[in-house]
């Protein structure tokens, strides 16, 4: 896929356009694996930014200072509440006004967390009503459910402060935590009590540890994605061998889904959905889990995929990505596997997002040749 890597020197600060914005979505959504919340609602939002002659600008992560400060943001908490709580720009600007505050100086840019979903378009809200740049980077190239799920995570930076906010006029720092997974623990209580969805900065981090060990390119990557999804849509070709291609993925099942299980659970959704095979996999059943995102999927009871790797379900039509909350009986879908950071592929990075990470006692194995551990 195209990124800024690949683009001019002069381009590598760019303004996206709404044609962007609308691509960034459809990326993005296949990247969540299931989560990060349906960008949707926020892309609502962003057309109306954009009718109202807003804009945001892209960098690429290498023209950081080293010691420029960038906020790093997210929506938090369980995808099925999402449907009810909407997106909200000056929600999402909440929190980096509380960390600001809380530093006692401005940021010099923002980033999201994570580019799969609806956070994947969140920081772009928050860009648009403020005038701060997009860094180019995120820390997972995906989705993830956990704190200490991301790039920055694995290399050891610090958790600490994180600001939470909500709907209505509760505002949270958390000023220190004793590692990754405690800032999870307590952060995540206090999501749960203030109704499962919170928006929030996390730590900041400098230019320097976003050049070192942030996931780079992604949002170009997801732009790139979305584009050639909806070109193949446009063309009325397959979208699915489209994302296969543009992000050298493998198609792993389809089928229909025949059941599916949910709950929402220490602000968590977490559940498995249940597939039976159609064309090449006829009389094959595939059971996918979830935790927020996509975790391991069982083909006639073995383990085939498994996170890092991304598992993604897609409407086998459209190429629309499904979310775990929205998944439901009769849906037509593609399985697809596609490659993982390679931060996460080292020791490290499967000890904190392989399958033991999400309660399952598997090795991690990788459906893509060069990646096992």
């Amino acid at each position: 896929m195209t990124t800024l890597t690949q683009r001019a020197p002069s381009q590598t600060c760019r303004t996206l356009t709404a044609d962007d914005i609308e691509s960034l979505a459809v990326g993005a959504w296949i990247l969540g694996t299931g989560g990060g919340g349906d960008p949707y609602h926020k892309l609502l939002n962003m057309r109306i930014l954009y009718a109202a002659g807003r804009e945001v600008t892209l960098i690429d992560p290498m023209t950081l200072e080293d010691d420029a400060v960038i906020g790093v943001l997210s929506n938090m908490g369980a995808p099925l509440v999402g449907q009810e709580r909407l997106a909200d720009p000056e929600f999402a600007l909440k929190p980096v006004r509380m960390m600001e505050e809380y530093m006692g100086r401005k940021f010099d840019a923002i980033m999201s967390l994570e580019i799969g979903g609806g956070n994947g378009v969140h920081p772009m809200l928050v860009a648009a009503l403020t005038g701060y740049p997009v860094v180019d980077a995120d820390t997972m190239g995906r989705a993830y459910p956990e704190a200490q799920m991301t790039s920055v995570a694995v290399a050891g930076l610090r958790c600490y402060p994180l600001a939470m906010a909500d709907i209505r006029d509760n505002e949270i720092i958390i000023p220190r935590a004793a590692s990754w997974k405690w800032m999870e623990r307590i952060s995540r209580k206090a999501c749960t009590e203030i109704g499962s969805v919170a928006a929030t900065c996390k730590a900041p981090r400098t230019g320097a540890e976003i050049k070192e060990h942030g996931v780079l390119y992604s949002v170009s990557n997801a732009i790139a994605l979305g584009q050639k999804v909806r070109e193949a849509r446009a063309a009325h070709t397959d979208p699915i061998a489209a994302v296969l291609s543009a992000a050298s993925g493998k198609l792993m099942f389809q089928g229909k889904v025949v059941d599916v299980e949910r709950r929402a659970t220490e602000g968590f959704l977490r559940g498995k959905a249940v597939i039976d095979g159609m064309n090449d996999f006829a009389d094959q059943k595939m059971v996918v889990h979830f935790q927020n995102e996509f975790s391991v999927a069982y083909l006639d009871g073995e383990p085939v995929v498994m996170t890092p790797d991304l598992i993604c379900l897609l409407d086998s039509v459209s190429g629309e990505g499904i979310g775990t909350d929205v998944l439901r009986f009769g849906q037509r879908v593609s399985v697809l596997a596609l490659p993982a950071p390679g931060v996460f592929l080292t020791e490290k990075g499967i000890a904190a997002v392989g399958p033991r990470a999400f309660g399952f006692d598997l090795d991690f194995k990788s459906v893509f040749e060069g990646t096992q551990a």
